[in-house]
């Protein structure tokens, strides 16, 4: 039997234009509530129709963050974590392509008994059961979920109607609506303009839904005026208007929302004590990000470059790396196909610090990803390879160390003859989509190895997003050389992570190291690689 519901709930919406960061915003509010000793859980509703992001293209959607139990799902989940620590799951990011998916199989089971199938109640009852169970799955005090979309996009209509049934289900006192709009500056009128976010704020008046709390995406502070404009026409208290301005750092975000008085007007609404948050180590990590003693550039080599989304996890790895150095990381973005032989890979990557080559599928880019990895090899520099960019590192290897001219990986040229990288026979035949193997996989670290200096554990766990391993058949020849084969999988002994032995920090990871990072603890690979890119320069 399911447990009671105990949790309150805060619904996010928002309006004008979209990207204007609901994603930091759900994240922020969940910082603000943790701190002050409630359990929390984010959850997003995308009203796109795929099942998940697993198939889109990265130039559309972003990176896919993959959840510990192997959920591919949107990137904001991955601010979620970054923000407050707790772990997601597959059932924290629902779309519209799951609810329909559920409602048709149920159909055509005879779930519905013959009735007619409509979107009220049965596509919204299927939302609300989703909200509602990720209540009853982690019995947290609050559950936050975002709406993904603007209001009044046809999609998100079913979306918007479960969130206002939801209201009633668990009574006033229990939910409440947040509602974040654009506030946008005309500079030739020299004027905060309130039309739009009033028009916004009618739209979802008119889908029955009044909102607790206006917030304010703007360049510039809200006047009193603008306050009371707002608070007239969108019935809401002084209190409920809050500014949220265009922030240096996503991390400065929460900060700014709590001495907005966010954080206390969120539990003055659900009926939690007024209390202070404890915020001192992540007011920390913002000042030691506002204050670094010196720049250091890494040159990220991919093939997503033009969109930096798609390596976002990477990127705030990275950034949170450099705030334990007390350096700020600028990321070179490199698009590998501009590395065309070793006299462009000297002039693209001669001056950086350290070299990392990220996951990403298909062949475009990948020769000029091996010269990379051939450059940090022979120069000497600090390479970080995770996923592809591990197989990279062990294709140009194999080409340039062991003989293996033609070697590759099968997924790049399915006629090699030294196959390092291969599809292994369960993955033979399945479908694209969900079908990579996903989630956390244990691997073994060997002694002595530069995986070992960082973790400090022989027996760890990360997240995996691939289809294409470390060809077994070749292990003796690796084993033989100076790349050392430093982390396995126990339950199926496939190879995690490569190192060369004669060179300062060249690690190469079949997993997603960056997916376990956060701002105020960063990843240990990571960590360790800025750690000996400094040394470089």
């Amino acid at each position: 039997m399911k447990n009671k519901i105990t949790s309150k709930f805060i619904f996010i919406t928002g309006g004008v234009v979209s990207s204007l960061g609901k994603g930091i915003t759900a994240a922020s509010i969940g910082l603000l509530l943790k701190s002050r000793g409630l359990k929390v859980i984010n959850q997003k509703f995308d009203p796109y129709l795929n099942i998940d992001p697993g198939t889109m293209n990265p130039f559309q959607h972003g990176e896919v963050y993959v959840t510990e139990d192997g959920g591919e799902t949107d990137l904001d989940l991955g601010h979620y974590e970054r923000f407050t620590d707790v772990p997601v799951r597959k059932f924290n990011n629902t779309t519209a392509g799951k609810v329909y998916l559920a409602i048709l199989d149920r159909e055509r089971n005879g779930g519905y008994q013959g009735n007619t199938v409509q979107v009220i109640p049965h596509v919204t009852d299927e939302i609300k059961n989703r909200i509602l169970d990720a209540a009853r799955e982690t019995e947290a005090d609050v559950v936050i979920t975002e709406v993904g979309g603007t209001v009044g996009d046809i999609e998100s209509l079913p979306f918007i109607e479960a969130i206002r049934q939801i209201k009633y289900t668990v009574g006033h006192g229990n939910c409440i609506f947040i509602h974040l709009g654009l506030l946008p500056y005309l500079k030739e009128c020299g004027e905060l303009k309130t039309k739009p976010m009033q028009h916004s704020v009618k739209e979802l008046l008119g889908f029955g839904i009044q909102p607790d709390i206006i917030m304010c995406r703007s360049e510039k502070p809200l006047t009193r005026s603008i306050r009371q404009k707002l608070g007239l026409f969108c019935n809401v208290t002084q209190e409920a208007i809050i500014e949220n301005l265009s922030a240096k750092s996503i991390y400065e975000v929460p900060l700014k929302l709590e001495k907005e008085g966010l954080g206390n007007l969120l539990c003055k609404l659900l009926g939690y004590e007024q209390s202070e948050p404890d915020l001192a180590d992540w007011s920390s990590m913002v000042q030691r990000f506002f204050n670094p003693e010196r720049d250091i550039s890494i040159a990220l080599v991919g093939k997503y470059v033009e969109l930096h989304d798609a390596y976002l996890s990477v990127m705030e790895a990275l950034t949170a790396a450099g705030i334990y150095h007390n350096v700020r990381v600028k990321i070179d973005w490199i698009d590998a196909e501009r590395i065309t032989d070793m006299a462009a890979a000297e002039e693209i990557l001669g001056s950086a610090a350290g070299i990392i080559v990220p996951g990403g599928f298909g062949d475009r880019g990948t020769e000029g990803m091996i010269l990379s990895a051939k450059f940090a090899r022979e120069k000497g520099v600090p390479y970080f390879g995770i996923c592809l960019g591990m197989q990279i590192a062990v294709i140009e290897f194999a080409r340039n160390v062991l003989g293996f001219a033609d070697a590759h990986s099968t997924e790049l040229n399915p006629a090699t003859g030294h196959p390092v990288i291969d599809l292994m026979p369960d993955q033979q035949g399945v479908q694209l989509g969900g079908t990579l193997r996903l989630g956390v996989c244990r691997c073994l670290i060997a002694e002595g190895s530069l995986a070992e200096k960082a973790y400090k554990l022989h027996d760890i766990q990360e997240r995996h997003r691939h289809r294409y391993e470390f060809n077994n058949l070749y292990r003796d020849q690796f084993e033989a050389s100076s790349m050392r084969l430093a982390g396995r999988n126990p339950e199926r002994n496939l190879v995690e992570i490569v190192e060369l032995k004669e060179h300062r920090w060249f690690v190469g990871v079949q997993f997603h190291p960056e997916f376990a990072s956060r701002p105020n603890r960063p990843h240990p690979l990571f960590r360790d690689f800025i750690g000996a890119s400094l040394e470089t320069r």
